[in-house]
């Protein structure tokens, strides 16, 4: 089967997976604490020896795949609300989250406080602050710069915020989660807690709709290419093939 129709089959998979990206990016342009995902992709030659092959072949043998996706770590703007209990983060740092699966982390300060008198996230799940979840007894709410939560003059707790190193493999969790590799979260030293507001989606609405664009062509150039691919194996199936003696 010709190597020209395994490129284009790779390249239909890499440009739909780019697809489901792009839009689950405009889909949170208005989450707050959501950060894009941005996809990168490398190309492999079908052979590892290709010391032999022409320009030519060689050119029809580079299949193009998606390697994965990266965090934009660019800061969202900070949105007043007047909400006691929203707060931001203006630096590069992420709140701590005990989540059912583990501790995860987020830009997303949108928090409330439950029934329980705990601080949670609006999917539910309890703050972490430096001694585990925060306990929230009364009104009103004062957060400081460095996260110490004080309700009525008594000091409930501090949000636990952590930095990572720049070279950190983030991944999203779903939402406004998002995961890293065991040891790699520190305590924050470059980032300070904006109460009362709330950071905007990173997102670009404009930019990623060019790229929905672009990708969506990319795909239907794939899918035209398989489909002369295919229409070329059926010719050759059915006129060539039985004249081979």
């Amino acid at each position: 089967m010709s190597s020209g129709y395994y490129a284009a089959c790779t390249g239909l998979v890499s440009r739909t997976a780019a697809l489901d990206t792009i839009a689950n990016n405009l889909a949170n342009v208005s989450t707050a604490g959501f950060r894009a995902s941005h996809n990168n992709f490398s190309s492999v030659l079908a052979t590892a020896d290709n010391a032999g092959l022409s320009t030519l072949n060689q050119d029809v043998n580079d299949y193009g795949i998606l390697n994965g996706t990266q965090l934009d770590s660019t800061q969202g703007a900070l949105v007043p609300t007047n909400n006691d209990l929203d707060v931001a983060i203006e630096g590069p740092g992420y709140f701590a989250v005990q989540a059912p699966s583990g501790e995860v982390y987020t830009r997303g300060g949108s928090f409330r406080v439950s029934a329980q008198g705990q601080l949670i996230t609006p999917a539910g799940d309890p703050v972490l602050g430096d001694s585990g979840p925060i306990r929230i007894a009364g009104t009103p709410v004062s957060i400081s710069s460095d996260g110490t939560i004080t309700a009525q003059g008594a000091i409930s707790g501090r949000l636990k915020l952590v930095e990572f190193p720049p070279t950190t493999s983030i991944q999203s969790a779903g939402g406004t989660y998002y995961t890293a590799p065991q040891g790699t979260a520190v305590d924050a030293t470059k980032s300070k807690v904006r109460q009362g507001m709330l950071e905007s989606s990173n997102v670009n609405p404009v930019t990623s709709v060019v790229e929905l664009i672009g990708a969506q062509r990319d795909v239907e150039s794939m899918r035209h290419v398989l489909t002369m691919f295919s229409s070329e194996m059926d010719k050759t199936a059915a006129q060539d093939l039985p004249r081979v003696s």
